[in-house]
């Protein structure tokens, strides 16, 4: 395994500490994208935003329950607690 530098580290270090900060970001993108997707496009969405979701601590349950109903006015306001 590589050795990182005193920058790297830095950023990794940065990047783990905001995590939760970058999940929720991510997500309120994804779920924009969501009010404006259809078919094929709209399951990649929900994929990725699943993911996201799952990265600022939404239980995995609650993530499914959200798919299944495929509201994306539902997410968005659950998101809206976490800002």
């Amino acid at each position: 395994m590589a050795e990182h530098s005193r920058h790297q580290e830095k950023i990794i270090k940065n990047y783990y500490q905001n995590r939760d900060a970058i999940g929720l970001q991510k997500a309120q993108e994804a779920v924009t994208e969501l009010y404006l997707s259809e078919g094929k496009k709209r399951t990649q969405v929900w994929k990725r935003l699943a993911s996201h979701l799952g990265k600022i601590g939404i239980p995995e349950k609650q993530i499914k329950q959200m798919q299944e109903e495929d509201d994306a006015a539902k997410v968005a306001k659950l998101l809206e607690k976490y800002v």
